[in-house]
């Protein structure tokens, strides 16, 4: 049985929020699923998800009564699988180099690899994770998305120091 949260504590860094969040989860990181989720509900923030096996609990802290909604969206995203961004989940720290799909799938929670465009990845193509993994829920799996990186091999889409859209503008 697994028991799915959704809290908010209004959070406006992405980073800070998801380095917090493994913090409290410790060593139980690599035992859960923990997911972002970017809201507008009631004003733009991040909101957490986290799927904890049956057994497991984690001390978080209350949500204020006006994030509740958002909350309660981030927990919907998650159970349904229709949205969220693990930050932390099984075989995470095992995703680092260069591993082949099929490595990647058999070590980890991600359920699926595709190639931007929802081309599906072939299970020897090789992933240069660049040590920064990040899958999404997508249509029920946990999708890790690529974009070609050269040579036949992957990287995922997202970068691991990520650079404000007009920043280089």
């Amino acid at each position: 049985m697994t028991v799915h949260v959704g809290f908010d504590r209004g959070d406006s860094d992405v980073r800070a929020a998801e380095h917090w969040f493994a913090e409290l989860l410790g060593d139980q990181r690599d035992r859960v699923v923990a997911c972002t989720h970017l809201l507008r509900v009631p004003s733009p923030h991040v909101a957490f998800s986290v799927a904890l096996p049956s057994g497991l609990s984690v001390d978080l802290p209350p949500t204020p009564a006006e994030l509740a909604e958002a909350a309660s969206l981030a927990r919907e995203e998650h159970l349904s699988g229709q949205g969220g961004r693990a930050f932390a989940y099984p075989g995470r720290d095992a995703l680092v180099g260069e591993l082949s799909v099929a490595d990647l799938l058999s070590v980890s929670a991600v359920d699926r690899v595709t190639v931007m465009g929802g081309a599906p990845a072939t299970p020897d193509t090789i992933v240069e994770t660049r040590d920064h993994v990040r899958p999404l829920w997508m249509d029920g799996r946990l999708t890790l998305v690529t974009l070609p990186h050269g040579g036949g091999r992957i990287a995922p889409f997202e970068m691991p120091e990520e650079i404000p859209c007009c920043a280089l503008h």
